[in-house]
């Protein structure tokens, strides 16, 4: 049967989506609000159009005979756009808008989790009155971290102790004036990513990754959507145990056994603490960055793991055993104040043996240039993380990046080494 694939949304995660896709037999078409230069050279067409209004989606996926589609974004998921898809006899890899909740309302997947007995769920309240979350502040230790319960594109949560003080934190839910928080204890230990194709109740699991929150080096600065990442050429990265991996994929085998009909990627993020991994969150779709460090290692054919989803009996998957080094270039200022309107001075060849993703830029008759988000990110693959670090810091050096900043730090032989050290030191044992 011929398939042609729709995918959904115009970021880095979604371009590497259409990457694994690209040497199918199918036909892809990409829609996004904003035109990705990287998905419409591989697409047979492309709609700017507005993801999160599923009418829309529904109307170009009809146009273009669409057979199967990939959501990648969650927005579109928690405006129904998979639901939409599926009632006009499109396939959607992704999850419908009541078991997306698990990453949309994040009071509801704490609840969730404490009502299925789910392993490496942390203490938490929930708040839908301010003032009653800023006395929760005053009554605790501090040691609180402070989540609105809806989307914010990975920029919203706040650490007390680390970020802000206990009366930054209260000064900070009042100017946000969130409908709902939720306020968990704070987790110590090390942060790590394992991603889930996931169709008819069976779960295939990747390779971990760990992604890099925080805007500057050193993990300092504010919260962003994910200033790059690194996975090893084993399933587990050099801080974890192979008995830590599957502590991770056992939580999210019980998440999985616990939902209700879900199809798409469920993407487990957690916290290695001293005593084992706990949940710091689920996300209904892949991780961006995590998605530019898994796909391109995926052996197994990507389009076979979409109609085995719609088709029953998920693949065992098969990936090439390599590290990865993604770095994202963004915008000066960036997440809080950023400046658009740079070049960007980077193209597939230019990249050298890196692979380069684009996200969120602006595609003109004279170029492409950046928008106040994330531009673009480059891969390098290689046998060990330090050759692929330097791949991808090869990259952004032939690259033109002026009015833009990337983390130089990530996948670093003293970045990686510093996280075996911390988890030996929670562990109580040296290396």
């Amino acid at each position: 049967m011929h398939e042609t694939v729709l995918l959904v949304g115009g970021g880095g995660r979604e371009h590497a989506i259409a990457r694994a896709l690209a040497d199918s037999d199918a036909e892809l078409y990409g829609c996004a609000g904003t035109r990705n230069p990287g998905i419409a050279d591989l697409a047979a067409g492309f709609e700017s159009l507005d993801t999160t209004t599923p009418q829309a989606v529904v109307a170009y996926a009809e146009e273009v005979d669409a057979t199967l589609a990939v959501v990648g974004p969650e927005a579109p998921l928690q405006a129904g756009v998979a639901d939409a898809l599926a009632e006009n006899g499109v396939f959607p890899f992704g999850p419908r808008a009541d078991a997306a909740r698990i990453e949309t309302d994040k009071a509801y997947q704490r609840r969730f989790m404490r009502e299925h007995d789910i392993p490496g769920c942390p203490g938490f309240a929930t708040f839908d009155d301010t003032e009653r979350a800023c006395e929760h502040i005053d009554d605790s230790d501090g040691d609180l971290v402070v989540k609105p319960a809806g989307l914010t594109g990975g920029k919203g949560v706040r650490v007390i102790g680390e970020q802000l003080t206990p009366e930054e934190a209260k000064e900070y839910l009042r100017e946000s004036d969130y409908d709902r928080v939720v306020l968990e204890e704070r987790l110590v230990g090390e942060e790590f990513t394992v991603q889930a194709f996931v169709a008819d109740g069976e779960v295939r699991t990747t390779p971990a990754v760990q992604d890099h929150k925080r805007a500057y080096e050193g993990d300092e600065g504010p919260n962003t959507g994910g200033m790059g990442s690194y996975s090893a050429a084993t399933r587990e990265l050099p801080f974890m145990t192979e008995a830590d991996y599957d502590a991770a994929v056992s939580i999210i085998e019980e998440t999985v056994d616990a939902l209700d009909d879900y199809t798409g990627v469920l993407y487990g993020q957690f916290m290695l603490t001293a005593e084992g991994p706990t949940v710091v969150e689920f996300n209904a779709r892949f991780g961006d960055p995590e998605a530019m460090n898994t796909l391109p290692l995926l052996d197994t054919d990507f389009l076979d793991v979409l109609t085995a989803a719609r088709d029953g009996d998920l693949p065992e998957l098969a990936f090439n055993e390599r590290a990865t080094v993604c770095k994202y270039a963004v915008p000066a200022g960036y997440p809080e104040d950023p400046d658009a309107g740079a070049k960007v001075g980077i193209d597939p060849e230019s990249a050298g043996d890196a692979l380069l993703f684009y996200a969120s830029v602006d595609e003109r008759d004279d170029g492409i240039y950046t928008t106040t988000s994330r531009a673009f990110a480059v891969v390098g693959v290689a046998e060990s993380i330090e050759e692929a670090e330097e791949i991808a810091a090869d990259a952004l050096d032939a690259a033109d990046t002026d009015g833009l900043r990337v983390r130089e730090d990530i996948g670093t032989a003293d970045l990686v080494e510093s996280r075996i050290e911390h988890m030996a030191e929670l562990r109580g044992h040296e290396g």
